[in-house]
């Protein structure tokens, strides 16, 4: 069952991935990195009231979007944005449970209100509530985002967090070894079919000054063949394509820095 559409009034249920940006130095730059990776189009950047923001297409489809770092102290980062109904109420609820808001939601013209938020820990995810643009066009397909999931140091800490907020129902994984949490939406039966991300856990294998992070997956046809585009593209391979039960990953960070992984089913 695909939950893209079960918030009765339209568009995501609250919690579920809607959408992902990347911060970037340089946008030509990413443009011309993204383009060849996943096969992206943009569209016109828009005016400075809107910053400068540009919408990435997949065969035609909204599909991400890359935006200028107005701050060179700002992380480059793909940021994943949860959906949600009311942006200011939820982000309330964030605050009581022991979150942080990092950007209050504002409005941004018809096309929404995003705002920036933090759990204890202090990995950063976007919140939006949808106007004229609910989000992704398309998903789960290559060129396509189709999953994130948060690492964390303290399970006792997050785990109420995220299942307090969002209302999220669990199903624990042992991955290899690996102790991992699915997430899915309120109301669904918990399981593989209905899960929309995640949570890891910052263990050995990790750097140590490693933070608590969101991380991004995008969908391709060829997980080790995306990992040598990268290379060649100027980008580094931070974990080579391995398998998990649910298909081969790799984790990568483009020309700029920011990063993120990618799935082949």
């Amino acid at each position: 069952m695909d939950y893209a559409a079960q918030d009765p009034r339209g568009g995501y249920a609250e919690g579920v991935p809607c959408w992902v940006d990347a911060m970037l130095p340089d946008v030509e730059g990413g443009k011309r990195f993204y383009g060849e990776l996943f096969g992206w189009t943009f569209g016109e950047a828009a005016g400075p009231e809107y910053g400068h923001y540009v919408m990435a297409y997949r065969d035609g489809l909204p599909v991400a979007a890359l935006a200028p770092k107005t701050d060179g102290r700002m992380p480059t980062v793909w940021t994943v944005y949860l959906a949600t109904p009311d942006a200011a109420a939820l982000a309330g609820r964030i605050k009581d449970a022991g979150g942080s808001v990092v950007m209050e939601a504002m409005r941004v013209g018809p096309f929404g209100t995003p705002g920036l938020s933090a759990d204890p820990e202090g990995a950063v995810f976007g919140l939006w509530q949808g106007g004229t643009h609910q989000g992704f066009g398309l998903r789960r397909r290559p060129g396509s985002f189709c999953w994130t999931e948060v690492y964390s140091r303290d399970k006792d800490l997050v785990d109420p967090f995220y299942e307090g907020v969002f209302g999220y129902g669990v199903c624990d994984l042992d991955l290899d070894g690996e102790e991992f949490r699915t997430w899915s939406p309120a109301g669904a039966e918990p399981g593989p079919d209905t899960a929309i991300g995640g949570r890891g856990l910052v263990s050995g294998s990790f750097p140590a000054e490693m933070p608590a992070h969101f991380l991004v997956y995008f969908n391709v046809a060829d997980a080790d063949a995306t990992a040598a585009a990268v290379t060649r593209l100027g980008g580094r391979v931070q974990a080579p394509p391995f398998d998990i039960p649910y298909g081969r990953i790799a984790v990568l960070t483009d020309n700029q820095g920011a990063t993120f992984a990618v799935l082949q089913d």
